[in-house]
C-alpha cells in the first residue's frame, strides 16, 4: 500500500464515514490536534524515564489514538472506537495517586525545569489546543462529549506529570514573578 493516495490534493479529507470534508475543517483540527498530543507524547517517550511514567505514558498515547477516531466519526449512531468513561477515570485515579506526592502551589508555574517536564507541559498546552478545536466543533456537530472532558482531565494530568517529573529529580517548580 502507498503512503500517497492524492485523494487529499484538492484539499479534502476521508472521515471515519468516508464523507469528505475541507482538510480546514474543524473536525480535522480537532483530531489533528489529538494527533500532534500524541506526537508530543512520543518525543517523552523517547527519553529516559521511569517505569511508572512511562506506563502512563503508553497507555494516554493508545487513548488517545481512540478519541482521535471517535472524533473523525460523524456517526454518532456508530459506537464503535469511542472515548469511555473508564478512559476519564484513569486519568482521576492517577491524578488523585501522583498529585499528593506535590507541595500545594501556592502561586502559578512557569512550564520548565528538566526536558521531560518541559515536553510534558508542552503536552498540557496541545491538550487545552485540541480541547478548545473539539468544543468549538461541538458548537455545531454532534459529537461524544466525553472526548471534551477527557482532554480535560489530561492537560490536568500533563501538568501533574510535568510537576512529579521535576519533583523526582530535585528540580524545583519555576515560580512566576509578576
Amino acid at each position: 500500500m502507498k503512503i500517497y493516495t492524492k485523494t487529499g490534493d484538492e484539499g479534502k479529507t476521508s472521515l471515519f464515514d468516508n464523507s469528505r470534508v475541507w482538510k480546514s475543517d474543524e473536525r480535522i483540527m480537532s483530531y489533528g490536534a489529538v494527533d500532534e498530543l500524541n506526537s508530543s507524547i512520543g518525543i517523552a517517550l523517547s527519553l529516559e524515564l521511569d517505569n511508572e511514567i512511562k506506563e502512563i505514558l503508553i497507555k494516554l498515547q493508545n487513548d488517545l489514538f481512540i478519541v482521535g477516531s471517535d472524533l473523525a466519526n460523524p456517526n454518532m449512531a456508530n459506537k464503535k472506537i469511542r472515548t469511555t468513561e473508564e478512559m476519564i477515570i484513569f486519568l482521576e485515579q492517577k491524578i488523585d495517586l501522583l498529585e499528593p506526592q506535590l507541595k500545594p502551589l501556592t502561586s502559578f508555574i512557569l512550564p520548565g525545569g528538566t526536558l521531560l517536564a518541559s515536553i510534558l507541559h508542552l503536552s498540557r498546552t496541545i491538550s487545552r489546543r485540541a480541547e478548545t478545536h473539539v468544543v468549538e466543533l461541538s458548537k455545531s456537530e454532534d459529537i461524544n462529549k466525553k472526548a471534551v472532558i477527557y482532554l480535560n482531565r489530561l492537560s490536568d494530568l500533563m501538568f501533574i506529570l510535568a510537576r512529579i517529573v521535576n519533583n523526582r529529580k530535585k528540580m524545583p517548580d519555576i515560580i512566576w514573578k509578576s
